[in-house]
């Protein structure tokens, strides 16, 4: 989307909010500078809660001072809005060690709380949750990992597949925060099941845009330029798969209200 696009649909998120109550943080990052830095601004206008941000795409930052120094010159731009660091290092490139990172950045940045960690390295994870005494909020991005996530003594994710399978990723979460670790396993199998049937066809945009027109009442349209629609083909593959995991676990049962 262009940078008038995305703060079109921060403002229609803004108002929605307004009614349920839901906490709003905008992703600013993917942009030129000059373009994050107005994105940034505009969020703290429209009173978000937080503002996400990927590191700089194209002149990457090689070591923790160098996103630091990125970031610190992002928080200018909302001063009073916390700040977190989007860590996806699959699609950036960018793969410092974040432990190191939120052990480095400390109280530089005053308004920086945390990061998305969307990584399937658990070892890493951990040492950034414990990071300067556990000061930092650690969000896991990996649907496949959330109950390992809750017994490392992660509470906080952001996943795609909450998109088109709520129920069952909060079920999956609720379990593995009870400590039932047969249960919890279970869930996670379901589930991890269920985003692989809807992954392996294309990249996550555009299988998801596929997986919420089958299990959801939200059609959110075809991907745009440079992705591609899935095939019919594709698509009836997918529904076939997923019909057949709703039947085995019995899921799906409540994401389209019936």
């Amino acid at each position: 989307m262009s940078a008038n696009e995305r703060k079109l649909v921060a403002e229609a998120w803004a108002d929605a909010v307004k009614t349920t109550k839901q906490h709003l943080m905008i992703q600013v990052g993917g942009a030129p500078l000059p373009d994050v830095l107005d994105l940034a601004r505009h969020a703290e206008s429209i009173k978000a809660d937080s503002i996400l941000c990927l590191p700089e795409l194209y002149f990457k930052p090689t070591t923790v001072e160098q996103l630091t120094e990125y970031l610190k010159v992002v928080s200018s731009a909302a001063p009073n809005t916390p700040l977190l660091y989007y860590h996806i290092p699959s699609k950036t490139n960018v793969n410092l060690h974040m432990g190191e990172f939120l052990e480095y950045i400390g109280e530089q940045v005053p308004t920086f709380v945390g990061i998305k960690f969307t990584s399937s390295n658990l070892e890493e994870g951990a040492l950034a949750l414990r990071a300067s005494k556990n000061k930092f909020t650690v969000f896991l991005g990996n649907d496949q990992l959330i109950s390992a996530g809750c017994r490392l003594g992660m509470d906080s994710f952001i996943t795609t597949g909450v998109n088109m399978l709520a129920e069952l990723t909060l079920d999956t979460l609720k379990e593995g925060q009870t400590g039932d670790n047969a249960t919890a396993r279970e869930k996670q199998d379901m589930l991890t099941s269920s985003v692989v049937a809807i992954s392996k066809h294309g990249d996550w945009v555009e299988t998801m845009k596929v997986a919420m027109t089958l299990l959801t009442n939200i059609n959110p349209g075809p991907p745009r330029t440079p992705l591609k629609p899935l095939s019919a083909q594709t698509t009836v593959s997918m529904a076939t798969e997923l019909q057949y995991l709703a039947k085995k676990f019995n899921v799906f049962r409540k994401e389209k209200g019936n």
